[in-house]
């Protein structure tokens, strides 16, 4: 019996990382399913190409640097990420109600959040800024961000802007 118990809990180990990894791809292959989707409109195309791009760049950034990092940490980066920019969304809809200066105070709020809080600290800020300085994307973030700490962040201050 001990026997049985132990290979059924080496077989739950093993499929638990199988499991936890596709949180990581199905983020990633629904933004880019969303991407390539003709009938997308150009904001859905342009939010879900940041996802994209955020996410590959996790990915690039931890080959990159050789670092060893479990499926725990992927899956938390793009569920993070994708809660943030969904959450940024409903906020910034709900402060147009109420006026442009509640308007500007979210978007500074999720701005804020994903410059305060590098997963990297990459120093090539042209590069993980390009959303941020670009005036007219739907999605002005880092995309050297850790989501996780930017969404805490984010989720507890948003709550002081918008009573």
């Amino acid at each position: 019996m001990k026997k049985f118990l132990a290979i059924l809990g080496l077989a739950a180990l093993a499929i638990a990382p199988v499991q936890a990894q596709s949180l990581f791809e199905t983020v990633h292959k629904s933004a880019t399913a969303k991407v390539n989707d003709p009938k997308s409109s150009n904001e859905t195309i342009e939010i879900n190409q940041f996802e994209v791009t955020a996410l590959n760049y996790i990915s690039t950034q931890v080959q990159k640097r050789a670092l060893k990092k479990d499926t725990y940490f992927f899956d938390s980066q793009a569920v993070n990420l994708k809660s943030f920019v969904d959450d940024f969304l409903f906020y910034l809809n709900k402060a147009r109600t109420v006026g442009a200066q509640k308007r500007n105070e979210v978007i500074d709020c999720y701005r804020s959040a994903s410059l305060s809080n590098p997963l990297f600290n990459d120093s090539n800020k042209e590069r993980v800024q390009c959303y941020v300085n670009d005036t007219k994307t739907f999605t002005p973030f880092s995309l050297d961000t850790d989501w996780e700490k930017a969404y805490d962040q984010a989720t507890a201050k948003i709550k002081t802007i918008l009573r």
